[in-house]
């Protein structure tokens, strides 16, 4: 009886759709590994995705607006624009244009195929495949038991949402999550429903990207933002990029990159894999950049170990001191230790541990020592310093700590709140930064609620919510009944896809506002609603006329954007009318704000923001102006650090991880492709990095390959055993590259689902995704017995 009851449940778990991509090989072919970024190559790329998605003239059209002054802002990174004169040629990349392919595409989505096409058939495309449907048109509900997504109404869509959350024993059985691309008015309103609705369960992408920076610089400079504008940059004398591949993942950084070379600084790299974009940049705007060499970035690259970032960090300040001992006052800036900094003696004493010498932090980072040594003579004898990351820091279980160890090394140096110096976390999506400035936080302040409830009349509530990993454990354990989404694809974008996967199908209701089809539609609750929104690019059209939204950049400036393109479809409702609405359904008479009139006008939610939020005095005003405006930022202005050490920075204490590896194990990053954004595949290529046509690849070094006696090209299976349990991803090919021996790089998200949701950074709670100890194993096509094992295991604890 048993026997058959797990037969039948097998059976009806092969009827599910899938919520990973399908496990099968398309045709890999490699090419020359590039050793610079840009040029050509990226202009033909760019222009070919608007002809595939079949928008050349309309998409043409648009790219000359996009990050211009009266343009609309890019749905694809913070990076910044310049507060000078922007090129008339253009103000974008090629990831950004591909973005702009992507929304502003002819191809829809519209209720006739959702009518031929079930939700489980669409499961069995690839992302890529999904994705190049097209945008969607009308609003879609997939009613219990459902096969197909049917039309609804938006006021039938606004009821289920109002019966479903007032039917909830508590606010708190609630989740509101948030991707970056949505502006500061829909963010503003939405967190304001949130806690009048009573839940501070607000997830959003910073969980999964930069809450380790905001973490890790909150409590020792006073702000979790960069404390440098684009014009340092220029006039910076060494920049230092760690974790970080400018050329994918914002590749106009290289332009600044270009000018600062051009101005004379110098460039440390440090990153597993050497990045075509950290090596070097062809301008595609200057001559130099189209029939010439170039410009060479890295003056030193070092490849670091996954994780060994921590010990080659100590090493640099390690070999500061002896500089200092031998050359006092040139190296340290005391003057700067002594009136803006506490905590330095106790700093000074852990370096008189045995574990820190130079043979063995050179043993745990994998840099040599004559490397360790040029990169701290170029850090040595010069204050004008920036230091940039990203993920390939704060996904590390350490990346907390590992920030706080550049910002020691910063503070030896006097290098923060200077012309040409300090912090730069390079932000991922176009206004993930705004998103936090707006409140949307799990973990809010009670200064900020303060302000809220002066203004708006109720009492927000206290209790901190859920972020991502604890959402996602919410759901499974059925604590959380009901997710909105707004924006981003929350399945393909979380960590143990199938752990995940599962946690959403115990929803009573998963709601979606998107642009266009994703994975994350096809994994849902009982019942699940699609609401089409605008893309950035897309004309907003209120009471008659083409409305401005705002947004936040990496480095802090708020800027308007106005849309261009008209809507590819008549049936669409902007993100700030999509909460109002959902709003005045829910919570009706019950409410004391005026949801109606910031419904109306965008202005008027601007105007309530100036009066909550500190730094947006005069917004209506200010923000239509030429480049935005700045917003605060006592570090960088006036270097003042943390507000309860009475404006010093503390120098914070951390360890150096000894990171173990069994002889068949090896440590596993994930990492998006070249032609991927995200979560979002435009492509099928990772150029840079040689690969053509696929992306279940693992790199590994030809050192590795040979002791484990696999050949490059050969089929592999990869595990991970956290928690003591098996997880599996099936059908890899091995690609052989220069990575540091015992390191394996893959893409995300085909191994999202070895990255157990235990698996996280400490402080932070984020996925420590780019830690992942994996096996691998010569591909045994009775792998996917496995794979059925794992999804039955994680199907018994469902209800």
């Amino acid at each position: 009886m048993e026997e058959n009851n797990k037969q039948k449940l097998e059976q009806s778990i092969k009827k599910e759709p899938q919520a990973e991509n399908p496990y099968k090989l398309l045709d890999l072919k490699l090419t020359p590994v590039e050793k610079s970024a840009a040029g050509i190559p990226a202009v033909l790329a760019a222009f070919a995705d608007l002809i595939e998605e079949k928008t050349l003239i309309r998409g043409t059209k648009a790219l000359f607006k996009m990050n211009q002054v009266g343009g609309f802002d890019c749905p694809s990174c913070a990076w910044p624009d310049p507060d000078d004169e922007r090129s008339p040629v253009g103000e974008y990349c090629e990831n950004g244009a591909k973005a702009l392919a992507e929304e502003a595409t002819t191809k829809r989505v519209t209720p006739e195929f959702f009518k031929n096409n079930s939700v489980y058939d669409l499961s069995q495309l690839s992302d890529y495949e999904i994705g190049k449907m097209g945008r969607l048109t009308d609003p879609m509900y997939l009613r219990p038991g459902g096969t197909h997504y049917e039309p609804i109404s938006w006021e039938g869509a606004f009821q289920k949402i109002a019966e479903q959350l007032n039917a909830l024993e508590s606010p708190h059985q609630a989740a509101f999550y948030t991707s970056g691309r949505t502006s500061n008015e829909a963010s503003f309103v939405y967190q304001l429903f949130a806690k009048e609705f009573g839940t501070n369960n607000m997830p959003d992408c910073s969980n999964m990207c930069h809450e380790t920076s905001g973490s890790a610089l909150r409590p020792t400079i006073g702000i979790g933002k960069g404390t440098v504008k684009l014009d340092d940059f220029y006039e910076s004398e060494l920049i230092v990029i760690i974790g970080h591949n400018p050329g994918t993942n914002a590749p106009r950084m290289m332009s600044a990159l270009e000018k600062a070379k051009k101005n004379g600084a110098k460039i440390i790299a440090i990153n597993p894999l050497p990045e075509a974009g950290l090596m070097g940049f062809h301008n595609p705007q200057q001559v130099n950049g189209i029939i010439g060499k170039g410009v060479s970035l890295a003056d030193l690259y070092l490849p670091v170990k996954i994780n060994g970032d921590m010990a080659l960090l100590k090493a640099l300040e390690l070999i500061l001191l002896d500089l200092e001992a031998k050359n006092p006052g040139l190296v340290v800036h005391s003057d700067f230790i002594n009136s803006k900094t506490t905590g330095y003696s106790d700093f000074l004493a852990q370096f008189s541990k045995a574990d820190y010498n130079l043979e063995h932090l050179s043993q745990l980072s994998g840099i040599a020592i004559p490397d360790m040594q040029k990169a701290a003579e170029l850090l040595a004898y010069r204050n004008k310093i920036i230091f940039c990351w990203g993920m390939g820091l704060t996904q590390q279980p350490n990346g907390v700590d590992m920030i706080r160890e550049i910002l020691n090394i910063l503070l030896m140096k006097g290098s923060i709140g200077i012309k040409g110096g300090g912090v730069c976390p390079v932000r991922g999506h176009s206004n993930v930064q705004g998103n936090r400035t707006m409140l949307i936080d799990e973990k809010p302040t009670d200064e900020q609620l303060d302000r809220l409830q002066q203004y708006f009349g109720f009492n927000p509530p206290r209790e901190h919510g859920y972020d991502v990993v604890r959402a996602i454990k919410a759901m499974h354990a059925e604590k959380i009944k009901f997710l909105f989404c707004m924006g981003g694809n929350f399945l393909s974008a979380t960590p143990d896809t199938t752990f995940t996967a599962n946690a959403l199908r115990k929803l009573n209701l998963l709601v979606a506002v998107s642009t266009k089809l994703n994975r994350g539609h096809l994994i849902h609750g009982k019942e699940a609603l699609i609401l089409p929104t605008y893309g950035r690019s897309d004309k907003d059209i209120v009471n008659g006329e083409v409305q401005i939204i705002s947004t936040e950049n990496s480095m802090g400036v708020v800027q308007s954007s106005k849309g261009v393109l008209d809507a590819v479809s008549k049936n669409l409702v902007n993100e700030t009318q999509i909460v109002c609405r959902m709003a005045m359904a829910t919570l009706g008479d019950r409410s004391v704000v005026d949801w109606k009139r910031y419904h109306d006008s965008y202005d008027a939610v601007r105007d309530a923001i100036e009066q909550c939020i500190p730094g947006f005095e005069n917004y209506n005003v200010r923000v239509r102006q030429r480049d935005g405006f700045y917003l605060p930022n006592g570090a960088r202005d006036a270097q003042s650090f943390s507000h309860e050490l009475g404006g010093r920075a503390p120098f914070t204490l951390t360890d150096i991880p000894e990171n173990h590896l069994d002889d068949d194990e090896y440590m596993m990053a994930t990492t998006r492709t070249h032609d991927q954004f995200n979560t979002t595949i435009y492509g099928l290529d990772d150029r840079y990095r040689g690969i053509k046509n696929e992306r279940r690849v693992v790199f590994m070094n030809q050192k590795d390959i040979d002791k484990a006696g696999f050949k490059a090209g050969e089929k592999v299976d990869l595990y991970n055993y956290d928690d003591g349990i098996e997880r599996v991803a099936p059908l890899f090919l091995i690609v052989s590259y220069a990575i540091p021996e015992k390191n394996t790089v893959t893409y995300f998200p085909e191994t999202n689902v070895l990255v157990s949701v235990n698996n996280v950074v400490k402080e932070s709670n984020m996925p420590a995704s780019k830690y992942v100890k994996i096996k691998i194993k010569r591909h045994d096509p009775e792998v996917y017995k496995k794979v059925d094992e794992m999804l039955y295991r994680g199907a018994l604890q469902r209800p």
